[in-house]
């Protein structure tokens, strides 16, 4: 039985547990890192997503940051919890390529974009049918993502961190070195400018529902004629 007094916010694995853990992975067991591996994927994938913007980059960056994780494990003291170490490691690593990048810009000219200036926003329609249904969530992620992407970075960490991760102010103010002052006013300023611009897509994909032409406009010009054919054809 691993003895503990404290539970980490974010996975509820008590900071004994996590010591022990670090200790295992420390002396060479792999299991245990690959059990540590699997118990942070998602969350550190999606801070490291939401900071770099990128699928690839993500997975990059946190690949490197798990193998500094595990050469460095020795020095985890339990003085966080092993999540919230395991977090400032990826931040660490992503803002560290973010620096690569803004000085390769400014050496060569980036002929495309992040993607911001040329985004589609698409809307998905509601349907009973389940393929559809679930066709549309994506659409509607889809959408998410790519409004999320456009906040500013400092914003978009913290929504990701107190919103899609569930992690508590305390935690994430711990994760990005601020003041927890800090992540209450960001979290409620990305809430609001996600909000806007998602109500901006709305707007702008309502002016296109039930969109009628083409092919429709021809079936039913087509379909209004061969009636009228029809009645003229029996009044004769």
């Amino acid at each position: 039985m691993i003895p503990s007094s404290a539970t980490t916010p974010a996975t509820g694995q008590p900071h004994g547990e996590d010591q022990e853990l670090a200790r295992r992975i420390a002396a060479g067991d792999r299991s245990a890192f690959e059990l540590l591996i699997r118990r942070n994927n998602r969350r550190l994938y999606r801070l490291a997503r939401a900071a770099l913007r990128d699928d690839a980059e993500a997975e990059d960056a946190l690949q490197e940051a798990y193998l500094s994780a595990y050469r460095a494990i020795g020095e985890f003291r339990g003085d966080a919890a092993l999540a919230t170490w395991l977090s400032r490691l990826v931040l660490n690593q992503c803002l560290g390529r973010l620096r690569r990048h803004a000085r390769r810009e400014k050496v060569i000219p980036m002929v495309a974009s992040s993607g911001d200036d040329a985004m589609e926003h698409d809307y998905p329609a509601p349907d009973d049918d389940a393929p559809d249904r679930a066709f549309a969530r994506t659409e509607l992620r889809g959408l998410i993502e790519r409004q999320l992407d456009r906040l500013p970075k400092t914003f978009r960490l913290v929504f990701v961190m107190r919103e899609v991760e569930e992690m508590s102010v305390e935690e994430t103010a711990q994760c990005l070195d601020i003041p927890e002052a800090t992540v209450r006013s960001r979290h409620f300023r990305a809430r609001s400018l996600l909000r806007e611009a998602l109500a901006r897509e709305i707007d702008l994909a309502g002016r296109d529902l039930y969109e009628f032409g083409g092919v429709r406009c021809d079936r039913i010009v087509q379909g209004v004629m061969a009636r009228l054919d029809r009645e003229s054809a029996g009044k004769a």
